[in-house]
This record gives structure tokens, sequence and C-alpha cells, in this order.
């Protein structure tokens, strides 16, 4: 039998809150300049959820600190302008922590952009463990980052749920011995996520409620 999940690890963009038209502009913007007229918006889809060394090592391996240098330039003059919340989200979080769940979250993401987005959307009161890029040797679909969160929350894997908008997320769960939720809402379609074979799929984020056992309100 299952454990109780008392624990749920958030990856932020994508999931909790919505960077992907900021994530879409920001790439554009940067491999357009370098390749102009080159990429349209489904050709950078597939950059979305890797650390941008490693897109960027895909596409101009001579110019990856100058490409990632002005991605975040961009991306952080653009930030506030773009970023949103998704529909429930506040809601649910905000009912997970009233009713003691332990939260943290794992992302991709350098940490000051991840506060940017934390804070932009109230969400930060709710989050006092957040590992990100800067905290870690190794990304997602590795477990370091998710096995740090656990660490640092004092959770087990058995007690836990890694919930994200890509596949990095559902196997750094599973790399970790999490349950692992996919949401429906990727940028890159639920069919994607569902090659992974995430536990849960979330519809709404209001779902996530239900697999971890607690009444909606």
């Amino acid at each position: 039998m299952s454990k109780k999940i008392t624990t749920v690890l958030f990856d932020l963009d994508g999931t909790l809150i919505n960077t992907n038209e900021l994530i879409i502009a920001s790439f554009l913007h940067t491999l357009n300049h370098y390749f102009p007229d080159q990429y349209k918006r489904e050709d950078v889809l597939q950059f979305m959820g890797p650390p941008l060394e490693e897109s960027f090592l895909k596409v101009n391996p001579d110019a990856v600190e100058e490409m990632v240098k002005m991605y975040r330039a961009y991306n952080l003059e653009q930030h506030d302008s773009l970023v949103t919340e998704f529909e429930g989200v506040f809601e649910t979080v905000q009912t997970l922590s009233q009713n003691c769940c332990k939260l943290a979250i794992v992302s991709t993401k350098v940490r000051d952009v991840v506060i940017k987005g934390l804070e932009l959307t109230n969400l930060d009161q709710f989050f006092d463990v957040i590992i990100t890029l800067d905290e870690v040797e190794k990304a997602k679909p590795d477990p370091e980052p998710v096995e740090k969160a656990l660490s640092a929350l004092g959770s087990a894997p058995g007690e836990a749920i890694m919930v994200g908008d890509n596949h990095h997320d559902i196997l750094a769960g599973k790399n970790a011995g999490t349950r692992t939720a996919g949401v429906a809402w990727t940028a890159k379609g639920r069919e994607h996520l569902d090659q992974y074979e995430p536990d849960f799929m979330l519809e709404t984020m209001a779902d996530l409620l239900d697999a971890v056992g607690m009444e909606r309100r």
C-alpha cells in the first residue's frame, strides 16, 4: 500500500506560472539574432525544460555563454509583462499549505528568476525550500534536485510527489523514487507527457488535491 502523500514538489515555469509566452519569446529573440528568420514558434518548444546551456549547445556550441546572457537579459526585461498565473494555482497551493503539506520548488531556472516569478504571483509565501539550477551539479531529469528538496524538507521519496509540465520533471521524480504528476496544460501537449507514464495527469491544478487525498474547498 502506498504511503500517504505529505510532500509536493513543484516545477515552476509552465506548471505553477504561465511563462510559456515569455520563454518562447526569449528563445525566438535570441535564436533569430544569431540565425535570422530561421526559427519559428513551433521550433523552440524542444528547448523548453532543459537548462539554457544545454539547449544552446545544440545550436551554436561556440556562443553558448553569449546566447545565455542575451536570453536572460530579454527574459528579465519582459518578465512582468508576459508572466501570468495558471487558473486555480494559488488556491490549490494555499490549501496544501494550510493542511500542513510540505512544499518545495524544483526548477531548472536560476534562483533570481525563480524568486521573481514567485513574488510576481504572490506564491513566494508558501515556499521555504527552493531548489534551482544554482544549487545543483546536475539538473532534472537527474534525481539530484528532487533529492535535495526532499532532504531539506525532511521527507522520504515514498511520501512525495513531483509535479511538472515537462518530461524532465516526470523522469526526475521517477529517478528519485517519488510519485509523479503531469499537467495537461503543458505547452508540449499532454500526449507528450503521457509517454512518460506519470502516476497522475492533472486536468486542473485542483486535481492535485484529489491525488494527495485532500478535500477540495
